[in-house]
């Protein structure tokens, strides 16, 4: 079995690292693995909380924050022939989260190049993101019917393939993407992307109005450089509509949460909005 390097990036996480820790601590494997922690300049306690636990600390290149930059260079510094990308707030939330994940890669390493993990949403998560987080993940047969769908949050890789075709460190978002989508995508030896959703960890996300639309303005820059979107404001109005009908459904039959009714179409539209925004404002720019 390959040495394993559990690479960790974290930014201000103090409430929740500790927790990720130790569920990585507590993994049920018989092989070994080092964990490497990059604290993004955090302003609270993050890096003494890390520092509890026997990681190894990495520092980020310098200047400003550019994630296909600081990934490369933790790809670079790693000591494991087998890779794992972990968030410092996806805790894992059994013994064999790592097992699982690694399984197809070790099992038939000429096959899968890069695995992921299934996300769950955590205790304190609003209906709709719950919603959101069981068709992105779950058994993973809604995902399969997108256009392209991965998460570097919790997932596994082999070094060698990122230092033969490193990620992107120009694009600011959705790095993650555009390396498995272009390297899937390529002529001769095109890597494959393998769901594992026996691998769990906890990882959500109540966002505000304000970071929804930060996150998918982003994302919908990314789209136009990776998948070359063009931007239609008719096409995202109407996936917003749609959207809040399923949202609709789903909250319907949860009594509990029908004033989550009334907040779908807002957060929907500012979703759709913000990725037309973004994909225009990078049209713009090519």
């Amino acid at each position: 079995m390959a040495f394993i390097s559990i690479l960790v990036r974290a930014r201000n996480d103090e409430a929740i690292i500790g927790r990720t820790l130790e569920g990585i601590f507590a993994q049920k494997v018989d092989f070994p693995f080092e964990v490497v922690v990059c604290d993004d300049a955090s302003t609270d306690r993050t890096k003494e909380v890390a520092a509890q636990f026997p990681v190894r600390f990495f520092t980020r290149p310098e200047g400003k924050y550019k994630p296909g930059r600081t990934l490369n260079a933790l790809v670079k510094d790693a000591k494991g022939d087998l890779l794992v990308f972990n968030n410092s707030d996806a805790v894992p939330l059994d013994d064999y989260w790592l097992a699982e994940l690694v399984k197809p890669l070790v099992s038939e390493p000429d096959k899968a190049a890069f695995a992921f993990a299934n996300q769950m949403p955590r205790k304190d998560a609003t209906a709709l993101v719950r919603k959101d987080s069981e068709r992105a993940f779950g058994d993973g047969k809604v995902h399969s019917t997108w256009r392209f769908f991965f998460s570097l949050a919790s997932s596994a890789t082999w070094k060698k393939l990122l230092v033969e075709t490193p990620f992107d460190e120009d694009i600011q978002f959705s790095e993650d993407v555009e390396w498995t989508w272009r390297n899937s995508r390529r002529q001769q030896n095109p890597v494959s992307i393998v769901y594992c959703p026996d691998s769990h960890v906890e990882h959500s996300h109540n966002y505000t109005l304000k970071q929804l639309a930060r996150r998918f303005k982003g994302e919908g820059m990314a789209d136009r450089v990776i998948f070359g979107d063009k931007p239609s404001l008719f096409r995202e109005v109407a996936g917003a509509a749609k959207e809040t009908l399923r949202d609709w459904a789903y909250l319907l039959k949860r009594p509990g949460n029908w004033l989550e009714i009334f907040a779908s179409p807002v957060r929907r539209l500012v979703q759709r909005i913000s990725h037309w925004s973004g994909v225009r404002e990078a049209d713009k720019g090519m």
